[in-house]
């Protein structure tokens, strides 16, 4: 065997670690809401009889992902009674979110949109916000847990378990929805979230980093400062608390060299992919296709394309660096949503859907694998969970108030102009990641 083929097999085991294993189920528990609020909700709204514009509204609900910051620190720096002294804060609050999110998934199974929308509407908003404040943990477990050298890895297995959750729980959601009623299904789906509680459950809680540390001795010094007014506001304690917790965090990643133009990558680089999410059930819907058959050929099928994306996305990143490797899955993903276009045209066909699920999908994973290591790249592991909360909740931002409207878009503009259109809407970030990539000077956070 060559030295070559050793070097790789050797690079391989890193695979095999447990705590890289463990980021598939957490990938899952994840990603598992992000399928029950699109396919299934989507498609229970269809059916319901709601417009497209209205499914389009829907995406609004999603705005906790996008202000997950804003409670962030509070996740990072504070303790939840009883529970975070038995697991440890990471994994105490992990279990707090997945058990709203066991409940709100079930909730939101109660309600009936074609007797009270608003109901369903903030029962998906609560499915929501626990699935956001899970996010925030997850993510900062994630980070804390792996050593450096398995974050990549870490990312890659995170993705093929969020697209499995994310996949899978739409794919199952579809089918069930042919048999049983959707209380039921709901239901079912919430029972999922068992996965991502044993997880937490089995590993460890992770070791404070020297950053962390220091963190929290500032914030153990900061409850013997002697107390300055009866209003909590004006309390000392308080304020050297809030400027911690939620202003260092932010203090730290504005310092940085390009840090704006960063954000506005952020914000701009999935867009077209998240407008195009909203209306493909609808779409596959109005084609003539049913909901099974949108499971068994455009979700089933498209996760081996979701995996088969990921590990073409590692490689790239590997060979050639994140910035390049963004750039080209960044072109792709837009590109791969033209595809579409000749799914309009040619219609009702089986065999073209699922060469058009496996063209988007493929791109899809490629680009979300090296995003999630990109995003990971700038976190300072002082302020793990509030930054990378930041990062996501400004891309979750843009996707959700702009895919919004996409229902809106596609009755005014017909599938093949909306189609069009969400390529178009990738061009921006691609420019600002080249500016990124050629003038900035390329900083590690600590």
């Amino acid at each position: 065997m060559t030295p070559f083929n050793d070097n790789w097999i050797t690079a391989s085991r890193v695979y095999l670690n447990p705590r890289v294993l463990s980021m598939l189920f957490l990938g899952f528990s994840s990603g598992l809401p992000f399928g029950i609020l699109a396919e299934p909700l989507t498609a229970w709204l269809f059916d319901s009889g709601v417009t497209k514009t209205s499914i389009g509204l829907f995406a609004l609900v999603s705005l906790p992902y996008s202000l997950k910051f804003l409670w962030a620190p509070l996740i990072d720096s504070t303790n939840f009674p009883l529970v975070t002294s038995w697991f440890g804060r990471r994994r105490g609050w992990a279990l707090v979110t997945q058990f709203a999110l066991l409940i709100a998934i079930i909730g939101l199974g109660l309600s009936e949109p074609s007797k009270n929308l608003f109901m369903v509407a903030i029962f998906a908003l609560g499915v929501a916000f626990a699935s956001a404040s899970q996010d925030v943990v997850l993510d900062a477990y994630r980070i804390e847990i792996l050593e450096s050298k398995s974050l990549a890895a870490g990312a890659a297995m995170l993705v093929f378990g969020w697209r499995f959750g994310q996949v899978g729980g739409a794919a199952a959601g579809l089918i069930l929805a042919d048999i049983f009623s959707w209380p039921i299904v709901f239901a079912g789906m919430g029972l999922l979230t068992i996965v991502g509680m044993i997880t937490v459950i089995i590993n460890p809680e992770p070791k404070k980093t020297s950053a962390r540390q220091t963190i929290e001795l500032s914030s153990s010094l900061l409850q013997n400062l002697p107390k300055t007014s009866s209003f909590p506001l004006l309390d000392c304690r308080f304020v050297a608390w809030l400027h911690n917790a939620l202003v260092s965090p932010f203090v730290d990643f504005i310092s940085r060299n390009g840090w704006f133009a960063i954000l506005a990558f952020i914000m701009l680089y999935k867009l077209g992919d998240a407008i195009l999410a909203v209306m493909k059930v609808p779409f596959f819907l109005e084609l003539g296709f049913t909901k099974t058959e949108i499971a068994g050929v455009a979700k089933l099928f498209g996760f081996n394309a979701i995996i088969l994306g990921g590990i073409l996305g590692g490689i790239i990143l590997a060979k050639i660096g994140i910035l390049r490797g963004l750039f080209i899955c960044g072109i792709l993903m837009a590109v791969s949503n033209l595809i579409f276009i000749v799914q309009a045209l040619v219609g009702y066909d089986l065999s073209f859907l699922a060469f058009t699920i496996a063209i988007e999908n493929i791109t899809t994973g490629m680009g979300t694998t090296a995003f999630v290591a990109y995003l990971s790249s700038l976190c300072n592991m002082a302020y793990t969970a509030t930054q990378y909360a930041l990062l996501t909740s400004l891309m979750a931002f843009s996707r959700t108030v702009v895919s919004s409207g996409a229902g809106w878009f596609a009755e005014q503009l017909d599938w093949v102009p909306f189609f069009i259109l969400t390529t178009i809407i990738a061009i921006p970030a691609l420019i600002i990641l080249n500016y990124i990539s050629t003038n900035l000077a390329k900083e590690a956070p600590p």
